[in-house]
């Protein structure tokens, strides 16, 4: 009740890809992607905004642990079971991403396969500056303006609530590599070739440490969001990935 959910249902008998957007993310920004996959692939779909963003119920609070990613993927395996959903693939972006690979590490038996793009397991130094000049342009730009049209008056939370916790002293130990031999289904990693919040060794690591087969896709001349960046490339090759499952 506390999350707003979009979700199809009237492909019986398919999988449902369920998509995880990023920090700053909701439904609204994936715009027509999800459905353009779903048609595509012949699955249905699920697009939800974790509580504090967009049409979900604000943040309690604003404060995250180190295990915050960890909780979300807890969460999406009860959102999973409450609908009953088989043959669940996830698509993840950027921190949507880190929750996919947790939830496949952790819940294994009720992911078919896991796609994700702009990818983190560790702090980077490049990741941290990407966070710094956003906190800038937030403070500087039209951002928050833009953001105010997916988030409204829980648009200020959102953006501390990830800025806080990722500059964080504390967070720049954070890793999830420890998941990645847990995952035993096939995973496709998606990186753009100038991604601003992380470099190639986020892929890598992925690619070498899950348990599965992995295959990697590295768009040139595109940064963190390869979805909107390169949209036909990345659904066609989904397309072929989620075809082979």
């Amino acid at each position: 009740q506390l999350l707003k959910i979009y979700h199809t249902q009237e492909k019986h008998g398919r999988p449902t890809i369920i998509f995880l957007h990023d920090s700053l993310g909701c439904i609204k920004l994936w715009r027509d992607f999800p459905k353009e996959l779903g048609e595509l692939t012949n699955c249905n779909i699920l697009v939800y905004a974790r509580l504090g963003y967009g049409e979900s119920a604000p943040f309690i609070t604003i404060e995250r642990d180190n295990d915050y990613l960890e909780k979300e993927a807890d969460i999406l395996n009860e959102l999973i079971m409450s609908l009953k959903l088989k043959e669940v693939i996830l698509f993840g972006h950027s921190d949507g991403a880190s929750i996919s690979l947790i939830t496949a590490a952790k819940y294994p038996e009720l992911i078919k396969g896991v796609i994700v793009e702009g990818a983190h397991i560790f702090v980077e130094d490049i990741t941290l500056r990407g966070i710094r000049e956003a906190e800038v342009a937030y403070k500087t730009t039209n951002l928050k303006q833009r953001l105010q049209k997916y988030h409204s008056n829980k648009t200020d939370t959102v953006f501390m609530a990830w800025n806080t916790v990722w500059l964080s002293d504390t967070f720049r130990d954070w890793n999830i590599e420890h998941f990645l031999p847990k995952i035993t289904c096939p995973v496709m990693v998606i990186q753009g070739e100038n991604d601003e919040f992380g470099s190639m060794a986020q892929l890598e690591g992925i690619i070498n440490q899950v348990s599965d087969i992995a295959e990697k896709l590295i768009i040139p001349a595109i940064g963190h969001t390869p979805h909107k960046e390169a949209p036909q490339e990345v659904l066609g090759k989904s397309m072929l990935f989620i075809n082979k499952l």
